[in-house]
């Protein structure tokens, strides 16, 4: 009965702090969304309160003074391209690399694995003249490109180590039944490798959609803004469009946020059979 107890104690104590943290979480995004709609005014007056009128015409006007519609177009034909290529490149070489363990792909392995301690700003000036000599900048599919020279490294670290977990005598077993080597990887191996899948979609969807840095060196003109450069447009060197950028920041969100909630029940499987598989 203690046992029982204590336990429901505990249970209880655990559960206090968890909905107490996740409301400490929640709190900039309260921020965010209450300032989104104040007034310049309010919005430095009052910054924690409720706004005193709601200010709807932020969102109309950030949405058009970023021209949101070509803004989320970009991001998204750039996070989805970027990513499905980057899944499928390094899932694919992870898997050679285990499968066939000869001395030329294990230095291979450990280069992409070099890669990932390579910080971004010792060679962004390299970058920048080798994307101009290819005619890639101020281009979609260049920044595409340059996205999977700095996303595969990690995503074949990640798919390395899970191809390793996939027992040999399955691939053996659909070779036997006639199955060639695409056979194999595609209907055999891809299928088990989901759990990685998702991992791997989703910390490159994150990492790739709220990027800032890379689209700004590469993409000059307007039309090609993804939403972050469209958002930084508000802040100046002598003012910061708070009531505007605010708004912008909330639209950007909103498709993740939707990503999630569509997606939640793969995202939660992925993550259960990675921890049963691991």
């Amino acid at each position: 009965m203690d046992v029982i107890k204590k336990y429901k104690t505990g249970t209880i104590i655990t559960e206090i702090v968890m909905i107490v943290a996740g409301l400490i979480f929640l709190v900039p995004f309260y921020f965010l969304l209450v300032n989104s709609v104040k007034s310049f005014g309010d919005l430095l007056s009052n910054t924690a309160g409720l706004p005193e009128s709601f200010q709807w015409s932020n969102y109309s006007r950030a949405f058009e003074l970023t021209n949101f519609p070509s803004a989320i177009w970009n991001s998204t034909v750039i996070t989805v391209v970027s990513n499905v290529l980057i899944v499928m490149i390094s899932s694919m070489a992870a898997y050679r690399m285990v499968r066939s363990n000869t001395k030329f792909n294990r230095i291979l392995f450990v280069v992409f694995v070099s890669a990932m301690v390579i910080p971004f700003q010792s060679i962004m000036i390299p970058l920048v003249k080798v994307t101009s000599t290819l005619n890639l900048m101020n281009s979609i599919p260049g920044l595409i490109v340059a996205y999977l020279g700095f996303g595969v490294p990690m995503s074949v670290f990640l798919f390395h180590g899970f191809v390793k977990s996939i027992p040999l005598e399955i691939e053996e077993a659909a070779t036997v039944d006639g199955t060639n080597a695409y056979g194999v990887f595609f209907r055999v191996v891809l299928p088990l490798m989901k759990p990685m899948l998702v991992t791997v979609f989703i910390l490159n969807m994150l990492w790739i959609w709220n990027d800032f840095l890379l689209p700004s060196i590469m993409l000059q003109s307007p039309d090609l803004r993804t939403i972050p450069i469209a958002t930084s447009a508000f802040f100046g060197q002598y003012t910061k469009q708070w009531d505007l950028a605010l708004p912008s920041l909330v639209m950007g969100i909103l498709p993740i946020i939707i990503f999630f909630l569509f997606l939640q029940k793969y995202i939660i499987e992925g993550i259960t059979q990675g921890a049963v598989k691991g």
